[in-house]
């Protein structure tokens, strides 16, 4: 290990700097005594998993002894029938979050430049320092990426670009246009990470559909079975690239990456699109009900194509939050994304909305306490 890889790791660590999870419900009603408690903090699919996941789950258990296939074959060949793509355009993590440290595994070197923005999702800067990465921070613009200014941040040591499209915790997104400008002119050594986890909820026009780039530059399109498939416990992810990006990615995976479990509930997922037409429309109406009573509550919130909505409350917004969870309402506080007067709010079913709306509305009632 260098000297500049040991000084990395040195300086995440005296920092403090890692990624703090959303809270459990069991932790909750442990800590507060509550029987009934709803988690409206980590983006989770509302509905549960797809049914055809968990037939295929239960399955899956009588293989348990054995290791899992560690190419994926059989996901590999339903997700390269799903998206229309050659087999070996595809690598599967566990969790997109293993992707992204693959990918700095793979194409950067200590000392070599990464782009991210901010605030967005924690994990690309402090996976890029623990690389040794060099990271140039550019700030959003209005809650939205700033393609303009990220793409002026590049130099020739850059080596990877990280791009959340839709964003975490933002909810917005980049345009079709605004990306590919992006994309006009870009330096060939600079690979463009898209972490698209949230793709399938998004119902907007102008969205860019990555997949057509990927064929034609040094792009990296990933997309997570944890949102819209309801499977973030079995935690699987995929990436969609170049076969020589990914072959490059593949030399760095640890073996056995994703469990047999979760290769099987995920194909099985794949192909329920009946489960995924539900989950969108029901995200879709509940979405449309938050806003609505946030508008008559008169609270700023940023308009989102997500599952989550970030919610503008002032200097009470931690003391909100803590009054929601006495509630039994867990959501997440934003102040680890520099974020201190907000936060964010998955959507969940109806009854689940309609129990953090009337909580939220004692709480404001009460100043912030409960």
């Amino acid at each position: 290990m260098t000297t500049i890889d040991l000084r990395a790791r040195r300086a995440v660590r005296t920092s403090g700097a890692s990624y703090k999870p959303g809270t459990p419900i069991e932790e909750v009603q442990r800590k507060l005594k509550l029987k009934s408690v709803i988690k409206l903090a980590s983006n989770e699919n509302a509905l549960g998993p797809s049914p055809r996941a968990i037939a295929a789950l239960r399955r899956a258990t009588s293989s348990l002894h054995r290791y899992p296939d560690a190419t994926c074959r059989a996901l590999r060949e339903q997700a390269a029938k799903h998206l229309r793509v050659a087999p070996d355009s595809l690598i599967f993590g566990n969790g997109s979050d293993e992707l992204i440290v693959m990918a700095l595994r793979a194409f950067v070197d200590p000392g070599e430049e990464v782009v991210v923005a901010s605030p967005t999702f924690l994990i690309y800067e402090l996976q890029a320092k623990v690389a040794g990465a060099s990271v140039r921070v550019v700030p959003l613009r209005d809650y939205r990426y700033d393609l303009v200014a990220m793409k002026a941040a590049v130099t020739p040591s850059t080596k990877l670009v990280f791009i959340a499209n839709p964003d975490n915790p933002t909810g917005t997104y980049v345009t079709k246009t605004e990306l590919e400008e992006f994309l006009r002119g870009l330096p060939s050594q600079t690979i463009v990470f898209m972490d698209e986890a949230y793709y399938e909820f998004v119902e907007a026009k102008d969205y860019p559909q990555t997949l057509r780039y990927v064929a034609d530059r040094s792009m990296i399109v990933t997309r997570s079975f944890s949102k819209a498939y309801g499977l973030a416990g079995l935690r699987v992810g995929y990436g969609i690239a170049q076969p020589s990006l990914i072959a490059a990615m593949d030399a760095v995976r640890e073996p056995f990456n994703v469990n047999s479990l979760a290769q099987a509930a995920a194909a099985a997922a794949l192909g329920d699109h009946a489960f995924l037409a539900r989950t969108r429309r029901v995200n879709a109406q509940g979405r449309r009900m938050l806003t609505a009573a946030l508008d008559e509550l008169r609270l700023r919130y940023v308009p989102s194509v997500t599952n989550f909505l970030l919610i503008e409350l002032g200097p009470r917004a931690a003391l909100l939050a803590q009054a929601l969870l006495r509630h039994g309402v867990i959501v997440r506080e934003m102040s680890a994304w520099k974020l201190s007067g907000c936060i964010r709010v998955t959507i969940g079913t109806p009854a689940e909305n309609r129990r953090f709306l009337t909580a939220l509305k004692v709480c404001l009632r009460n100043g912030g306490g409960s």
